[in-house]
This record gives structure tokens, C-alpha cells and sequence, in this order.
């Protein structure tokens, strides 16, 4: 993972590490300016990939949550992987860790939700250490891609009445 910007870098190897994610990173872009393209654009870009890699979701689970503690911070996460876009995340991250300003997280998670076309609630419950609280969220959302896209052998098809996603 090579983006230019060394604390989400981090972020996105551990969220690759917790979720069994094949995940290879190469992104340029104007970080001279400030990091908020660039986290946004590998957001996107990640959303698209699963989005495609997903196909039509024959045999998933679909739905998965998670209650992950980093140290001091615990993050509640769900994610249902329904075709419809949609997040509610609910982090106080204001400073920053290093360079990388901590609201960038929230840009990162609405771009993938986005473009992955997930409903992603991710909850910060408590926690004071900044770069804790990222990365029980990252984290968080690792294990939830794995969990929700683990193979379920009864399943036919889609997970949906609608026989969609």
C-alpha cells in the first residue's frame, strides 16, 4: 500500500490484514495540497473494486457487525451489503495523528460506502487516544468485509427476497 500518506497507508494495511484483503495500493495525488483527494479517491476506487469483485453476491452472508477494541477505544460497526449506498458514522475525529487529519477517516468511509454501494454504520463508542480510535475503525471495517462476504453453503443465489442486490 503506497499512497503517499504514511498513517492511512497504515490504516489501509490493517483494515487489508483483519479482512484476509488481497489488496494492493498505488495512488498518486495532490498531497502537497492537503490528503483529502487522495483518501477520497482510494475510497472510491476500493468501493468500485469490491462493488465489481462482488458480482452478484451469490452465496454471501450479506450482513455482518463487529465490536472491536484497539487499547482504550471500542468501535460498534454493521454492514449489510445490500446495493444501497449509505452511511451513518458517528466519530468525533477532530486533530490530527501526525499529517493526516483525522477527519479524513469519515471521507474515506462515505466514498467507499458510496461506491461500494454498502449501508456502513460505524460507531465510535469511546476512546482518547486518536490514532487508537482510527484504527479500531479500520479495523472494525476489515472484519466486516470478511465476515460479510464469507461464503454461507445454504445459501442459493443472492441473499435477497428480491433476488438482487
Amino acid at each position: 500500500v503506497r499512497t503517499g500518506v504514511g498513517f492511512f497507508d497504515h490504516m489501509l494495511s490493517l483494515m487489508a490484514k483483519h479482512g484476509l484483503l488481497d489488496l494492493k495500493v498505488e495512488a498518486t495525488g495532490d498531497i502537497e495540497v492537503d490528503f483529502h483527494h487522495t483518501v477520497e479517491d482510494v475510497g472510491i476506487t476500493l468501493g468500485e473494486a469490491f462493488r465489481r469483485a462482488l458480482g452478484e453476491g451469490a452465496g454471501i452472508r450479506r450482513f455482518a457487525w463487529a465490536l472491536l477494541p484497539m487499547d482504550e477505544a471500542l468501535a460498534a460497526m454493521a454492514l449489510d451489503i445490500s446495493g444501497r449506498p449509505f452511511l451513518v458514522f458517528r466519530a468525533d475525529l477532530k486533530g490530527k495523528v501526525g499529517e493526516f487529519d483525522a477527519e479524513l477517516v469519515e471521507v474515506f468511509f462515505r466514498a467507499f460506502a458510496t461506491h461500494a454501494a454498502v449501508t456502513l454504520h460505524a460507531n465510535l463508542l469511546y476512546g482518547k487516544n486518536l490514532h487508537h480510535c482510527c484504527e479500531a475503525l479500520f479495523k472494525g471495517l476489515g472484519v466486516l468485509l470478511k465476515e460479510a462476504t464469507r461464503l454461507e453453503p445454504r445459501m442459493e443465489g443472492p441473499p435477497s427476497t428480491k433476488g438482487m442486490l
